[in-house]
């Protein structure tokens, strides 16, 4: 029967005051029962709305439309077809932005919990781990080609695993101990489980995509060494956006002033979270600030609290409504007792005579006429002037690429502030047979948007080397 409920049935949540003290994950998403009612939401509509908004074009209504059957292995199968990380995306992704903001159904009412079934769906894969039709991937022949992909995260995993399934013989080179890029060092337990992480990787790794970490190209080899002396016929670079951007206010070299990659890697990938018995410590304090607006803002800030900061600000120069975050990350941490201080913007860090940090001090701002970005351009309110007391700042106002690909790479043209520059639809770079894409690219962006690059790129190599 249809359900025409006018609201998205609700996930499954830890209580607020007992997740903020542990890194368990938040949303506990749908049981049968629900996905099977939320699904009923979907009416199947011809023109399809929802795909469209979708950057790997998932057959959103298809996958739907099994769920609401109770056929949970064929809908994992119908995701599968074009996204290789369903149980990511599901956790990750924007949807509310993208696919869901183009349903039907949000009208009148809210949309469909598209992102909430495709998690649903993932996870009784995962959990119901029989070989059947549902879960097998058709795979071409081997066709003799090598293709090498740099970065193992959202880009380069999709770009890889597409390649297999045409038959190419990929190999995914990958600068750090652990493959996944983002999303094992930037995303943190409680929103992305790392063991989830491992079996989303372990999926592209049958595809037989093989992974050699603790190999930085740049340094242990050039592109150009990959190409000509180890017989690549294409490339694809997935670095990423690893270098992170600072305010230049005094102060930012004082201890206890981290970057939020810095943070967020100590404490996700390294497991700081469970000093002592992981090797990795990282200070919080009684009292944190975060300066910044966005997910990774949200991350750094619900990340201080579960350490144990008693007080964690985030301190924005906008007001909410220009607030990058997605709202649900933004209202789970209300929810967590983080405190905004909106509309203000911090001037410099101050110390104490040992060198660590003591208070932020910060000033009060009002908006103004919109700048180039189309949002309002916020202005100092004079005589506002106050100060924080912290013990810790984290500084995510957003990445930018690392330059090694770019400073070891003669002919790869760039932007001024270091993306690469890559065709929009098919990721060619300035070098022949070297593709790009994610935030390599475009500078910080969302695990979605990196895959739907790297499936893009995927498809041009392919139409490339089969005209070669």
């Amino acid at each position: 029967m249809p359900n025409m409920s006018l609201h998205k049935l609700p996930a499954r949540e830890q209580a607020p005051d007992i997740r903020n003290t542990n890194f368990e994950e938040v949303s506990q998403g749908y049981d049968e029962n629900m996905a099977v009612e939320e699904a009923a939401r979907c009416l199947q509509c011809k023109n399809r709305p929802c795909v469209a908004g979708c950057p790997v074009n998932v057959d959103i209504p298809a996958f739907i439309a099994h769920i609401a059957k109770g056929e949970f292995m064929e809908s994992y199968g119908a995701i599968r077809q074009t996204n290789s990380l369903p149980a990511i995306c599901g956790r990750v992704c924007p949807q509310e932005t993208q696919c869901e903001q183009l349903c039907v159904r949000g009208i009148k009412g809210e949309p469909v919990g598209i992102g909430r079934l495709e998690r649903f769906a993932a996870d009784y894969a995962m959990g119901h781990k029989k070989e059947d039709g549902a879960q097998k991937t058709q795979k071409r022949a081997p066709n003799g080609k090598r293709v090498a992909v740099v970065g193992s995260g959202p880009a380069g995993l999709t770009c890889a695993g597409d390649l297999a399934k045409l038959g190419y013989e990929v190999t995914i080179f990958e600068a750090l101990h652990t493959p996944g890029g983002v999303l094992v060092y930037g995303i943190p337990e409680f929103r992305l489980p790392k063991a989830l992480v491992r079996e989303e990787i372990a999926t592209v790794e049958n595809l037989g995509v093989a992974i050699e970490t603790n190999t930085v190209v740049g340094r242990a080899m050039s592109l150009d060494e990959l190409m000509n002396d180890e017989g690549y016929a294409a490339l694809f670079i997935g670095t990423g956006a690893g270098l992170p951007n600072f305010q230049k206010i005094p102060g930012e070299n004082l201890n206890g002033v981290y970057s939020a990659n810095e943070f967020l890697t100590r404490i996700n990938l390294m497991k700081a979270y469970a000093f002592p018995e992981a090797d990795t410590p990282v200070r919080v304090g009684k009292s944190v600030a975060v300066i910044g607006g966005g997910n990774v803002a949200m991350d750094a800030a619900r990340s201080a609290r579960r350490l144990g900061a008693r007080h964690v600000y985030i301190v924005y120069r906008r007001s909410e409504k220009e607030m990058p975050a997605r709202a649900e990350e933004v209202h789970h941490a209300r929810e967590e007792g983080i405190i905004f201080r909106l509309l203000c913007n911090p001037t410099a860090i101050e110390g104490d005579e040992n060198g660590e940090v003591a208070r932020i001090r910060c000033v009060e701002m009002e908006l103004g006429d919109p700048d180039a970005s189309g949002r309002r351009r916020p202005v100092v309110k004079q005589g506002s002037d106050f100060t924080l007391e912290v013990q810790t700042v984290v500084v995510a106002i957003g990445n930018s690429p690392n330059p090694l690909i770019k400073n070891t790479t003669p002919g790869l043209k760039t932007q001024s502030w270091g993306g690469i520059i890559a065709d929009e639809e098919t990721g060619e770079t300035s070098k022949p047979f070297v593709y790009a894409g994610g935030d390599a690219v475009s500078g910080a962006a969302t695990v979605i948007l990196a895959m739907g690059a790297g499936k893009k790129a995927a498809a041009a190599i392919h139409e490339k080397l089969s005209a070669k």
